[in-house]
């Protein structure tokens, strides 16, 4: 049984990142879009189920529209002039990554965007900047 001090654990207390920056700026740009996909998966997930009633399946439908590479290369163009500098190499590096993968449903440069963008997403989870990741994905 939990005790009060235990009730609410914070998302940054249950995933522990243990990585320093400049570990983390040394880790592929691909390894960063792997967790940027997830991360901003979660987020998109959420705000469906805090925003909507929808069935799980209606939910995964509804959860697509916003995490398949088209709207993610997107969504990359309309916040790219807000970014900073170092974001916006972040972002380069991300779309700059070889990439064996082809994709599947979209076609190489929106998938090297969107690549781009999970990178970046990816970069400012693991470097623990929270608050700008909230910031760009609310833009």
């Amino acid at each position: 049984m939990l005790n009060k001090k235990d009730e609410k654990i914070e998302m940054e207390e249950l995933i522990e990142i243990t990585k320093s920056k400049l570990d983390i700026n040394m880790l592929s740009p691909l390894t960063w879009a792997y967790v940027g996909d997830s991360v901003y998966e979660l987020y998109i997930r959420t705000k469906l189920v805090n925003e909507t009633n929808l069935k799980p399946h209606k939910l995964h439908i509804e959860a697509i529209k916003y995490v398949k590479a088209k709207a993610q290369a997107e969504l990359l163009q309309k916040i790219y002039d807000k970014l900073s500098e170092e974001e916006k190499d972040i972002v380069r590096r991300g779309r700059n990554a070889e990439n064996h993968h082809l994709p599947k449903n979209s076609n190489i440069q929106e998938y090297m965007y969107a690549t781009a963008f999970e990178a970046l997403i990816g970069y400012l989870y693991l470097t623990k900047q929270n608050r700008r990741i909230k910031e760009i994905l609310d833009l």
